[in-house]
């Protein structure tokens, strides 16, 4: 039997159902956000955001590619930038995602390895600054 050093972290949760469980304390937390509700345009029924969402974590973190094999590449900039995301939105979606992570799971190993991702990703998705974002070295031209 392979230690877990030898896992993926969705391997090590248990696969689907621990993301079907983190996705759905998160969007517990949005469906009552007067914040973060009025972003999604199907507020109504968060049914679809709760798949990709899904989808996408199983599929960074190691389980099977349907997202990608359904939807292409993630771009998540790209799919994010037609919703205003700014600092508060970014602080909101943190709260309601750092609740789900600790009601997801009391490894502090995990928690700690999903938060190493989501902190970033959501500063990431800011796109409040009116200025260009990239990740190339602007020294390399």
């Amino acid at each position: 039997m392979a230690d877990d050093d030898d896992l993926t972290l969705f391997e090590r949760v248990g696969g689907e159902p621990f993301f079907e469980r983190l996705v759905d304390e998160f969007y517990d937390g949005v469906a009552t956000d007067p914040v973060l509700l009025p972003l999604y345009p199907e507020q109504h029924d968060l049914t679809g955001a709760r798949r990709r969402l899904t989808l996408f974590l199983v599929q960074y973190w190691g389980g099977p590619t349907t997202y990608m094999d359904e939807r292409g590449h993630p771009r998540l900039r790209m799919r994010h930038m037609p919703f205003h995301v700014g600092p508060l939105e970014r602080d909101r979606w943190l709260h309601h995602m750092v609740n789900a992570v600790e009601r997801a799971t009391d490894d502090p190993d995990v928690q700690r390895t999903l938060l190493q991702y989501f902190v970033p990703a959501a500063e990431h998705l800011r796109n409040d600054t009116g200025l260009p974002i990239s990740s190339s070295d602007p020294r390399a031209r």
